[in-house]
């Protein structure tokens, strides 16, 4: 028997719409909640005509027991599972093609959410490439799609075994990994990071894992006032990715 792919529920009208855009899944069926299309998926429902997707109705209800919640805006997809990049499309080429890119390593986040919201920032702030690791951490499921807005769909992401060895890999290129760390004394704002850098933001609550951090090049941390004691792993990547982006744009010679 011919093994078919493995296939998901995308839902919500970003990520399904996004998904289409990027053309990096295959599309089986999209399914839509209601009895008549309603005009905002309809360059949607275009789109899918356009390539031969197949279009069904079904009840809202169905739709929720498909997808696993009632958050699906009235449209799901049934896809193949997202399409992963490996460690060495992110860093291919020489050295030297290295020196304006920048990276992200997520440890160990657990909220699908927060995963989410920082792959959307880490692709709205120029990164080159997402680092995962396989175990004990949120993944590009569905509820990370919807999160991010569909942003997950274009983004290049390599899921690893080992974040340490693959630390080292970067280390080869020429990579700087930048740790971020509340108790760290050097700030954020204050830091050089015009350079290739891999940016690690830990989980919610434990931050970075202590092998990870014993192996980043440098400790930066964001300061603070006020009663809060922390950021969420999701603002903090938010705030650091853009600093780095910042830095990045202003090292850029003019043309």
């Amino acid at each position: 028997m011919k093994q078919t792919p493995q296939t998901e529920i995308l839902y919500g009208i970003h990520p399904v719409f996004e998904a289409m855009k990027a053309s990096r899944r295959r599309f089986r069926e999209i399914y839509i909640a209601k009895e008549k299309i309603p005009p905002r998926l309809e360059p949607l429902t275009g789109l899918a005509a356009k390539r031969g997707i197949p279009v069904k109705m079904v009840s809202r209800s169905k739709l929720g027991t498909m997808s696993g919640t009632e958050l699906h805006q009235g449209i799901g997809a049934s896809v193949s599972q997202y399409p992963f990049a490996e460690l060495s499309d992110i860093i291919s080429g020489p050295k030297e093609a290295l020196q304006d890119k920048y990276f992200l390593i997520i440890d160990s986040v657990e909220d699908p959410q927060n995963l989410g919201t920082l792959i959307r920032t880490a692709l709205c702030a120029g990164t080159s490439g997402i680092i995962i690791p396989k175990n004990r951490a949120a993944s590009p499921t569905p509820a990370s799609s919807k999160a991010s807005a569909g942003a997950i769909e274009h983004a290049h992401i390599t899921m690893v075994t080992n974040i340490v060895s693959t630390i080292q890999t970067l280390k080869k290129y020429g990579v700087w990994i930048v740790g971020t760390d509340m108790k760290a004394r050097e700030s954020i704002f204050s830091t050089d990071l015009a350079f290739p850098a891999a940016v690690v933001i830990g989980s919610e609550g434990k931050g970075i894992r202590p092998l990870v951090k014993k192996n980043c090049d440098l400790l930066v941390s964001i300061p603070q006032c006020g009663p809060v004691s922390s950021l969420n792993a999701s603002a903090a990547g938010a705030v650091i990715l853009y600093e780095v982006f910042r830095q990045h744009l202003n090292n850029k010679k003019p043309l």
